[in-house]
């Protein structure tokens, strides 16, 4: 990790004035461990007097500038953070400066859970979430996928009751990557938190998301939040409708070899399989998605041939006998 911004003071702790009170506690790994890891002499420096302040749980200032020391040298140590935010309540630190240093950290660390985590707890304490949509923005446009992020920007928008517009922030991020899995994900608890499953959001988000298919229909996140939306709302079947859309695109002679989507087909199996237990065994209904079964297993889905062969025998099981 860079330290640019940081406030590294890199002088050796043993050699510090201000410590020479103080014992330092070196790791202890057992008398012979497996894998010895070669830190670097700062790093044992720094660590081996960061755990003898622990011990003593000191809270002054110079404990505070070690753990900021501390995380330069490992800012995924969860008991450093745990420890800084002691100090910060101790030491009634200024929360906008422990913002603005974690702020440099997460630009510099954008995929490490502990400062996300740390940076939630201090924009809580300060109650005050002026900044983090913009700032989640900012860093989802760097990376649209970054978890800890989309954690970290759910925890604002559930504890500030911020979610009104978030559909329409998914909507900028889908347009630029229709696969972005974690933009559907939002995109469902946005619609959770605002109007609900109605019918009037439902039928726009079905058109959505068929729309989003007829565009690129081997995306498994758009029917994966297809299914997540319907199910919601009461079930596949609910609209018949799409069941016809992808059939007509799936066999027809003008599409014909252009939607040979594994994931609508799977969709169509979980319709007709829902169908079949609402409704109980039908013939016509049990060839259709045996004939799908069937297809998977040996054009469109060969990698996982043995699950539709299983599938296919299931569904065979329960054609009435003549």
């Amino acid at each position: 990790m860079g330290t640019e911004g940081l406030n590294y003071d890199d002088r050796w702790y043993y050699e510090r004035e201000d410590f020479k009170d103080v014992t330092p506690i070196p790791q202890d790994d057992g008398p012979f461990p497996v894998v010895k890891i070669d830190y670097t002499e700062a790093f044992v420096d720094t660590f081996d007097y960061f755990r003898a302040i622990l011990k003593a749980d000191e809270r002054s200032e110079r404990a505070f500038e070690l753990t900021t020391n501390s995380i330069c040298m490992n800012p995924a140590n969860y008991t450093v953070w745990h420890f800084r935010r002691v100090l910060l309540k101790s030491l009634n630190k200024d929360l906008n400066e422990e913002l603005e240093y974690i702020t440099s950290i997460v630009r510099d660390e954008p995929k490490n859970y502990q400062v996300w985590y740390h940076r939630g707890i201090i924009v809580q304490w300060m109650n005050d979430c002026s900044h983090e949509l913009d700032f989640t923005r900012e860093m989802l446009k760097i990376d649209g996928k970054n978890y800890h992020c989309w954690q970290h920007r759910q925890l604002v928008l559930n504890h500030f009751k911020l979610w009104e517009g978030e559909v329409e922030f998914t909507t900028v991020l889908l347009d630029k990557d229709v696969r972005n899995n974690s933009a559907w994900n939002q995109r469902y608890y946005a619609i959770k938190n605002t109007t609900g499953f109605i019918k009037e959001t439902v039928e726009c988000e079905v058109g959505y998301a068929v729309q989003m298919i007829k565009n690129t229909p081997n995306n498994e996140s758009v029917f994966n939040y297809l299914k997540g939306i319907l199910r919601a709302t009461g079930g596949l079947t609910l609209y018949p409708a799409l069941k016809d859309e992808f059939e007509r695109m799936l066999y027809t002679d003008e599409v014909k070899g252009e939607f040979d989507s594994p994931y609508m087909i799977s969709f169509l199996v979980d319709y007709y399989e829902e169908v079949l237990e609402k409704n109980g065994p039908n013939k016509e209904t049990l060839e259709k998605v045996i004939k799908h079964c069937d297809d998977m297993a040996t054009d469109i889905d060969i990698i996982r041939k043995e699950y539709w062969e299983y599938m296919k025998r299931t569904f065979q099981s329960k054609l009435p006998t003549e």
